[in-house]
């Protein structure tokens, strides 16, 4: 299996990424092949060989794929199917099937696809798809966060541009059905890892929905003063999502075991627009969907777990596109581990937050 790996020239950083997979970054690293893998990865499936025609779960630190996944305009279910999970398959243009490489330089990689997708109402769309990755310099990163960061940190950043294109001859409406890119962040999980969410305190209606996989305990989410708090430990299925209502741009997450501070920022526009509702089965309102999602994993009912691990994901606004048009959902990934301190004056310099406060949460 083909894999391309991107090197900072200034630093031990660097991601790794497979085209077999969609052009998923799998991991990266901040300090070369010495230091902590940050993205999942499901290396039991992998070494099996094994393919599934449903869906094939190798983990990866970000990866791409399409929203809806339920109500009626789901990629996921076909026409008339219950939506329930024996009939979930994952499209293989999101699974199982290999992106081109249009460019590569040393910095960044540009994948491309072309693909037809029906959703569970019968429309067809017609899509290209590109995505490019690039490693980002701590120079850079400095510039596009505005803060400055402070040396002797371990430090490793991304940005993927994902855009999807209307190829077909007909438009995209939101009476048929739209797409949206959402993309799914894969890490390792710790009894000590804390998943934080900023919000606006000033917007009306919903701060988080925690109804995906039955309500979350307070003894796992605390909602107060501008930001949710969300437990990450891997010993309990849960998930949270924030409207575009009530997200921002930055989220992230602490490890303060292993003082590794995971900072994730996504494109969110500035005036209002719908998004898809993933939510199986029937719907109230299929654009009343979440921008910013967690999801901590735990057993199932019978005791197994495929994990663990954590998800952070982002969605782009549902795509009403005539022909030829595009959407593009960028999004960074940073990891940085090192001196407390320093971990600390970057989250209040980004943030406001107290770090000390993010890691006695739980």
């Amino acid at each position: 299996m083909q894999t391309i790996e991107l090197k900072d020239d200034k630093s031990e950083a660097r991601i790794l990424l497979i085209p077999a997979y969609q052009g998923r970054v799998m991991t990266s690293s901040a300090n070369g092949n010495a230091g902590e893998s940050f993205g999942w990865i499901n290396y039991k499936l992998i070494e099996s060989g094994e393919v599934s025609n449903q869906f094939n779960p190798v983990g990866g630190e970000e990866r791409f794929w399409l929203g809806p996944e339920g109500g009626p305009f789901s990629i996921y279910f076909s026409e008339g199917a219950e939506q329930v999970f024996s009939n979930w398959v994952v499209p293989p243009a999101l699974d199982t099937e290999t992106y081109d490489i249009i460019e590569v330089n040393s910095g960044s990689v540009k994948f491309a696809k072309n693909t037809v997708l029906k959703n569970a109402s019968g429309t067809e769309f017609k899509i290209g798809i590109e995505r490019t990755v690039s490693l980002l310099s701590q120079d850079t990163l400095s510039a596009l966060f505005k803060v400055n960061i402070p040396e002797g940190l371990d430090v490793v950043a991304y940005q993927t541009d994902n855009t999807i294109t209307n190829t077909g001859e007909n438009a995209w409406t939101k009476d048929k059905g739209l797409l949206s890119v959402w993309l799914l962040c894969m890490f390792n999980p710790s009894p000590t890892t804390t998943v934080f969410v900023p919000y606006k305190p000033e917007a009306k209606g919903v701060i988080v929905n925690d109804e995906y996989f039955g309500k979350v305990p307070s003894d796992r989410l605390i909602v107060e003063n501008g930001t949710a708090y969300f437990k990450i430990d891997g010993k309990r299925r849960s998930k949270i999502g924030l409207p575009p209502e009530r997200a921002k741009e930055l989220c992230g997450s602490y490890d303060s075991e292993k003082n590794i501070l995971t900072i994730l920022w996504c494109t969110i526009p500035a005036s209002p627009v719908s998004y898809v509702n993933s939510k199986w089965g029937k719907q109230d309102n299929p654009y009343k969907g979440d921008v910013i999602n967690s999801y901590n994993d735990g057993p199932v009912e019978d005791g197994s777990i495929m994990g663990p691990f954590y998800e952070i994901e982002t969605s782009s606004p549902a795509a009403e596109l005539k022909p030829d048009e595009l959407l593009t959902h960028s999004q960074r990934v940073v990891h940085m581990q090192g001196d407390r301190e320093k971990l600390a004056k970057i989250v209040t310099d980004l943030f406001g937050l107290d770090l000390n406060e993010i890691a006695s949460k739980f």
